[in-house]
């Protein structure tokens, strides 16, 4: 499953597996793939840097890279405190009546939050950026689109590609203008933050707007059938997320929430900004529900949401209240219904891949 940018990576398998799990990323790595390890729960450098030297040692020097969540715009001297500030009181009451609701207990006295989204935050990225480029990074994706422009630079400067996820030909235009070697295109059906085009749309479309800059399809692909179609639509890979949440080296801390994923449909997923703010597809709960209630306030734009919701988020999951508990994960949960190996998923996907070739081959073959 090669193509140039696979060629240009030195992996065997054009397959991008985006993941939060240091074990999931490395696995991914050692079995041909390229492993990218999601930054945004870092908010102290010392544990990036403790993972970042796991993954050193559990690749086997095969590349892996870093996605971080960062704004494209600078902005100078905004905090965390500064933030939470601008959280109205109405918002507050709100969370804590839903929690009360469903009888979610307290946090013991002393326990902070275990679940905070403030990896969005430029001083935390930049922090993460600084702890990053000590390492053999092969690629920095953002999932908030282009990096600034100094980011950029100095990726390329240690020598290290970038990435950005575009939901629309537009922002991938916009990445290739800020310098952007690697777009993700990545469609409606996606885990997580996600635009409203769906990938068999938006993957050709983005491939014409940036050529030649290699093009990653991403979303509602989990066989290797669609990845042999993300291929066909002029991909020179695919970017995995979801896929990977059920895998046995992953660490959701929760049995329930594995339960909740494996038991999950396609149609189990909702596009809400519960969780950050923005748009993101995760799995529909009474949580998800309740921030679309017209009798509610609403959810706050990002970056307010992530935080208002960070400790109810540790207590749903900690205490694991199964009618709130969810997690964002795209519309191909509904092939995730059971606990396999990093590697025996790989290996599926390649199987499915070459069956899927092989089907085309016949077809072209017969219509000579």
């Amino acid at each position: 499953m090669e193509t140039e940018l696979s060629r240009t990576l030195g992996i065997e398998h054009a397959i991008f597996g985006f993941t939060p799990f240091p074990a999931v990323a490395a696995a991914l790595s050692r079995a041909g793939c390229f492993g990218v390890l999601g930054a945004v729960r870092y908010t102290a450098p010392d544990d990036l840097a403790r993972d970042l030297d796991w993954m050193q040692e559990h690749t086997d020097g095969r590349p892996y890279g870093l996605d971080v969540v960062m704004p494209a715009k600078k902005v100078e001297g905004v905090t965390e405190a500064d933030v939470e500030a601008m959280i109205p009181e109405g918002h507050r009451a709100y969370v804590r009546s839903v929690l009360a609701q469903h009888g979610v207990p307290e946090l013991a006295e002393g326990e902070a939050s275990g679940w905070r989204i403030t990896g969005w935050m430029e001083e935390v990225a930049r922090r993460q950026l600084d702890v990053a480029f000590d390492y053999p990074v092969k690629l920095l994706a953002n999932a908030l689109g282009s990096p600034p422009p100094d980011v950029v630079a100095r990726a390329h400067e240690h020598g290290v590609l970038v990435a950005a996820l575009a939901g629309s030909a537009r922002h991938a235009r916009r990445h290739a203008e800020a310098g952007i070697d690697i777009v993700v295109a990545q469609g409606y059906e996606a885990g997580g933050h996600t635009g409203e085009i769906a990938s068999m749309v938006l993957t050709p479309e983005v491939v014409e707007a940036v050529s030649p800059l290699p093009v990653l399809a991403a979303g509602g692909i989990g066989s290797g059938e669609q990845i042999a179609a993300g291929l066909a639509l002029g991909a020179q890979g695919v970017w995995l997320g979801s896929l990977w949440l059920t895998t046995t080296e992953a660490d959701l801390h929760s049995r329930a929430l594995t339960a909740k994923l494996l038991a999950a449909g396609s149609g189990d997923t909702v596009r809400s900004r519960a969780l950050t703010g923005k748009p993101a597809r995760q799995l529909r709960t009474e949580w998800t529900d309740a921030w679309e209630d017209p009798a509610g306030p609403g959810p706050l734009p990002m970056p307010l949401q992530g935080l208002l919701v960070a400790e109810a988020v540790s207590r749903i999951q900690k205490y694991e209240v199964d009618p709130l508990l969810g997690t964002p994960v795209g519309q191909i949960v509904g092939r995730m219904n059971s606990e396999r190996s990093v590697r025996q998923v790989v290996d599926e996907l390649t199987r499915g891949f070459e069956k899927a070739v092989d089907r085309i081959n016949r077809v072209a073959g017969r219509n000579r």
